[in-house]
């Protein structure tokens, strides 16, 4: 299905293209029938989900495959506990998917906006010291490559592919179908506080090790860490979830309304920004409950904004956090949005952020009407020294001649991609710049 032409851009509006063409593909055979086209016609060809990267990792400057239409799941394993999607089935809507079955995610993000195809080829990733990122559940794909053959890759079919696949940057094909390994479903305690700062960085390595799920938002000009620590309970724990009175204030009126009018007010008068943080330390993020554990783990976005975050070794990120504040104090900028701080196990997959070690994350953000530039390279140089790798889905500045140097499987994926891409269908001038030409 073809509808009309224009401008596209992701959610950040941070990139932004008008493709050539753009198709709805309803079925496996219509994304195959798109790529042989494309290369028939000598037209470089990218697929796209929700546009929830940050980078122009999907931009697509000749045809477009928006996979909205290509949702839902495909078959279940019982047994196994095993459910295979198709590609652009939405994060959001797979619970309900999952829920007939007894099933669930292992782990997610905080935003479940996003397709399953886009996260797992950008290395989306939620927080646990013990759990890896969405694509560690991923236990076979399909995919179509740019000689137009339909690939299955799973623990049958070409298994030595799939640590590639599982973050495959949308360099290797289109993903069609998407096989997750779930678990039975399960219950979430959440306790949300705010602590001392210093305090909670000083127990940092404890409290990533010590939960299911621990993270903290720090609001720069404060003292205040806004802790979140989440205990995974069996499927027939009782449930106290958040009022509906309750979610809306904290997460409509409080978290969207409100800090939107703050980011507004920090753009035009930057120094207010130190006061109103404190206050958001106060009044924000102080709440316990328990409910299924998609419900815990993702929370509303909807100020828009712009983000760069760097995997470092579990071991730096302590000092990459103590780094980043005297940064922001040295420099006397004013930051609205709260610095990020999430961990991750470590695992095998080729390009994955938390390959070859335990990770831990630290993400910073500006709201999307500011320039991030200054502050976003500032921060990078500090990750870069501590051994850090960028999200792939969020901003940041690297070439292939440094990221190869970060990951021992960079050369053997690019020589996959040779072979799977040879003509370079699924290129853009972001995969030049960060695999090479």
């Amino acid at each position: 299905m073809t509808r009309p032409e224009g401008t596209w851009q992701n959610w950040g509006r941070s990139a932004r293209v008008r493709p050539q063409r753009v198709e709805f593909p309803r079925s496996v055979g219509a994304v195959v029938r798109a790529v042989e086209a494309a290369k028939t016609r000598g037209m470089l060809i990218k697929a796209v989900g929700a546009g929830h990267s940050f980078t122009g990792i999907a931009v697509a400057p000749g045809v477009l495959l928006d996979l909205t239409d290509l949702s839902g799941i495909v078959s279940v394993d019982r047994e196994r506990s095993r459910v295979t999607l198709l590609a652009g089935t939405r994060l959001h809507r797979i619970p309900a998917l999952l829920a007939p079955y007894g099933l669930a995610m292992q782990n997610l993000g905080d935003i479940d906006r996003q397709s399953i195809a886009g996260a797992i080829s950008t290395g989306t990733h939620g927080t646990g010291s013990r759990f890896g990122g969405i694509s560690t559940q991923v236990v076979g794909a399909k995919l179509v490559t740019g000689t137009g053959e339909l690939l299955t890759v799973d623990e049958n079919e070409n298994a030595d592919l799939l640590p590639a696949v599982a973050v495959g940057l949308g360099a290797l094909g289109i993903l069609v179908e998407v096989t997750l390994q779930c678990v039975p479903a399960f219950v979430i305690h959440a306790l949300e506080r705010p602590e001392p700062l210093e305090a909670v960085l000083d127990e940092l390595d404890e409290r990533g090790t010590g939960a299911d799920h621990f993270e903290l938002y720090w609001f720069p000009h404060t003292d205040v860490a806004m802790t979140k620590t989440n205990t995974r309970l069996p499927a027939d724990a009782p449930l106290h979830p958040l009022s509906a009175a309750g979610k809306w204030v904290d997460d409509v009126l409080i978290g969207t309304a409100v800090h939107e009018a703050v980011c507004r007010l920090g753009k035009i008068a930057p120094g207010s920004i130190p006061f109103v943080n404190r206050t958001a330390a106060k009044i924000w993020g102080d709440r316990e409950f328990t409910d299924r554990s998609h419900r815990v783990f993702a929370t509303a976005r909807d100020v828009r904004f712009r983000e760069m975050e760097y995997a470092v070794p579990a071991d730096n990120l302590r000092p990459a956090i103590d780094a980043v504040r005297a940064l922001i104090d040295d420099r006397g900028w004013r930051i609205s949005f709260p610095i990020e701080v999430r961990f991750a196990a470590a695992d095998d997959l080729w390009l994955s952020t938390a390959s070859g070690r335990a990770s831990g994350y630290l993400a910073v953000h500006r709201y999307w009407r500011e320039d991030p530039t200054e502050y976003f390279e500032a921060v990078e140089q500090i990750m870069l020294s501590l051994g850090g790798r960028p999200h792939w889905g969020k901003m940041h500045t690297l070439d292939a001649s440094v990221l190869r140097g970060r990951y021992p499987r960079f050369d053997d994926f690019v020589a996959l991609r040779d072979r799977l891409d040879p003509d370079r269908l699924f290129r853009n001038r972001y995969l030049d710049r960060v695999l090479g030409e």
